[in-house]
């Protein structure tokens, strides 16, 4: 949610009035004009609440308990965050809507009474509670969380315009109706539903689900009275997951009218492309059409409707396959910027690169794909995002969280501050660092899937209980305990990563396995598994060089599933500029020129003693110096010229 130096408006107004956008528009506009079959969402029917059966569950968040390791230490730290918030500062924008006293001082930057998106940090904060809580059993966290959405019911309650729930007036709402300028208000009134969805289903607190309801039915008449193609316009203004929210209620409820409220936030220009596998994203904003795609895929789980299922299927391949970095990332400017297959014009289209609300998301989508269709390829997909995206956009010392990781030469990493940013991935880090331990394992009746190599403690299904002990990415191997069994026969399925060699070994109790699985599939162990029984797994890490389609010569030099960055001085960076929301980088000094590299690079480097993943590379009378992009705290290069 880009607010400086381009913001969501301004790039919008750009993109509308540009002769691409003007191509792009005319030949959507021909296409829909001339399609000889009238289009899949021309009329979406009232639709019952039919399951589409899944093939995995996840643990519940209280089963996977982390152990040392960075993971633990940014949910730590997370939580640390979450504790310094004063819930009374954070009701404060909320009460003065409503009319009620509040004598509390004010937060700045995105949550100023001023601002007109002022409220949406509170629904992140709910749901980063209730999700920690989840995870931890904090009883302050849930102390919290429920504070606020006691102080919240004040505010609706005095509001008593049928449900209306926010910190602004519903003045907002009648701009956004004419088409007057306004900053996304259904975005801040989604935040704050699915932040009181999350505090009913993880934290218990049944006032929350009333609220929500009555939200959902202010909404209901607001949108009903709006007719078709006044509602598809109004939806080319970002309304983050409206759709997911309604249908996350219909599935709590088990009352289908909520299905369709959410049918009408059914953005039909894009869902139309998506369903008929074209990627027509070129000039859509991401993180306004990840979260919507997230609630396809739920109304595709929630009722079966293969139409929405083709949006999420097609979305999915097409951003995971050709438009997303080494890193796991992807969009420029939080836009998509070019077609398919030109990611490096993507990427030299500006050094605002991946959005970490975009992450985020696109790793809740894979984590509900994945329970339909259990893939290696989403936990790797997974993996790539984890490590070298969100590992690397939180300070582990003080909770605090990155707006975007840029990915040009010489760029340093940004920071929000204690409170005076609260910027949307400021709000989205509250909680996507509670659910770092939501995909390391999930589950069926025969076993349990290991997704993800992190130090953790988990109990399985039948009293089973696991611990994993790694180092992993600094060593290459994890090794699972049998803590806890059955005593009956269960299966161990071990994710053999896409990215290892045909050398992947797995032992189990010092003996070799009987059959390999190739990397990018699951190992399946099936055997009366006993406590003290041990499986370790060897997966060798190649470095290798991983290039853009469209400019063959610059690539990421990645050693396993870790992008490793050239290291370059930070030099005398002004301090406010370490708060911007990306590396202002015509407004510091220059960097020092990343090197140009050979392409035998992977064969030259060699790592240095005692520091994992570090590696250094003499280049005739020029070492350079390799780290993750995690520990990359000065500038660095994470794409270079190869040569």
């Amino acid at each position: 949610m880009l607010d400086t130096p381009v913001t969501r408006r301004r790039f919008a107004r750009w993109l509308a009035a540009s002769p691409v956008a003007l191509g792009w528009a005319g030949r959507a506009a021909a296409e829909w004009n001339n399609v000889a079959t009238p289009p899949v969402f021309a009329k979406i029917a009232p639709a019952p609440i039919k399951p589409v059966p899944t093939i995995a569950e996840l643990l519940a968040p209280s089963e996977v308990v982390l152990l040392d390791s960075p993971y633990a230490q940014a949910q730590a730290a997370n939580i640390a965050y979450l504790k310094r918030l004063d819930p009374e500062r954070l009701l404060h924008v909320f009460r003065l809507n409503a009319g009620l006293p509040s004598s509390a001082r004010p937060l700045g930057g995105w949550e100023d009474p001023t601002c007109e998106l002022r409220g949406h940090f509170v629904g992140h904060y709910l749901s980063g509670c209730a999700l920690a809580y989840a995870a931890t059993g904090d009883a302050e966290l849930k102390q919290r969380s429920d504070r606020i959405v006691a102080g919240l019911a004040e505010c609706q309650c005095k509001i008593d315009k049928k449900g209306y729930l926010s910190a602004f007036p519903t003045s907002y709402f009648d701009r956004l109706a004419v088409g007057a300028d306004v900053w996304v208000p259904f975005y801040t009134f989604h935040k704050i539903m699915a932040g009181l969805l999350d505090m009913h289903e993880l934290a218990g607190n049944s006032q929350a689900l009333a609220m929500v309801t009555e939200m959902a039915r202010w909404t209901d008449a607001w949108t009903a009275a709006r007719a078709e193609q006044d509602m598809q316009k109004i939806l080319e203004v970002e309304f983050g997951g409206m759709n997911d929210a309604l249908y996350r209620l219909a599935a709590i409820t088990g009352d289908a009218q909520w299905i369709a409220v959410g049918d009408r936030f059914t953005k039909k220009r894009v869902f139309e492309a998506l369903a008929g596998s074209k990627d027509a994203l070129r000039g859509l904003h991401m993180n306004t059409h990840v979260p919507q795609v997230i609630g396809a895929d739920r109304r595709f789980a929630l009722t079966g409707d293969r139409r929405f299922g083709d949006v999420s299927d097609f979305f999915w391949d097409t951003v995971t396959g050709v438009r997303t970095y080494a890193t796991g990332g992807s969009s420029n400017n939080e836009h998509w910027c070019t077609e398919p297959h030109h990611l490096a014009a993507e990427w030299e289209n500006g050094q605002n690169h991946q959005e970490s609300c975009c992450s985020y998301n696109m790793l809740k989508l894979g984590t509900q794909r994945f329970l339909r269709q259990p893939s290696a390829a989403i936990a790797d997909y997974y993996e790539r995002i984890l490590i070298n995206q969100r590992l690397s956009t939180i300070q582990p010392d003080t909770g605090l969280t990155a707006y975007f990781l840029s990915l040009t030469p010489g760029a340093w990493k940004t920071w929000g501050t204690e409170e005076t940013t609260f910027w949307c991935c400021n709000g989205s880090g509250l909680e996507d660092f509670a659910t770092l331990n939501r995909m390391i394992y999930a589950r069926d009746a025969q076993g349990i899937w290991v997704n993800l190599f992190i130090p953790s403690r988990a109990t399985g299904p039948d009293g089973v209980r696991l611990r994993q002990e790694t180092s992993f990415p600094h060593t290459a191997s994890s090794t699972m305990h049998v803590e806890a069994t059955s005593g009956r026969p269960w299966i161990l399925r071990l994710r053999i990563p896409g990215w290892t060699s045909e050398a992947a070994r797995v032992t189990v109790n010092g003996r070799p396995v009987g059959a390999m699985t190739a990397p990018g599939n699951y190992l399946s162990i099936a055997r009366t598994w006993r406590a003290g029984d041990k499986v370790t797994l060897d997966l060798p890490m190649t470095t290798r060089w991983e290039a853009f389609e469209d400019r063959p010569n610059v690539a990421a030099l990645v050693h396993g599933p870790v992008v490793l960055a050239q290291q370059l001085p930070l030099g005398d960076i002004p301090a406010a500029r370490m708060h911007d929301q990306g590396p202002a980088m015509d407004k510091a000094p220059p960097p020092v020129a990343a090197q140009r590299l050979p392409a035998d690079l992977p064969a030259r480097v060699r790592p240095v003693a005692g520091k994992p993943l570090h590696f250094v590379a003499d280049l005739g009378a020029r070492t350079v110096e390799l780290r993750p992009l995690t520990d990359s705290n000065e500038r660095f290069a994470a794409y270079s010229e190869v040569v």
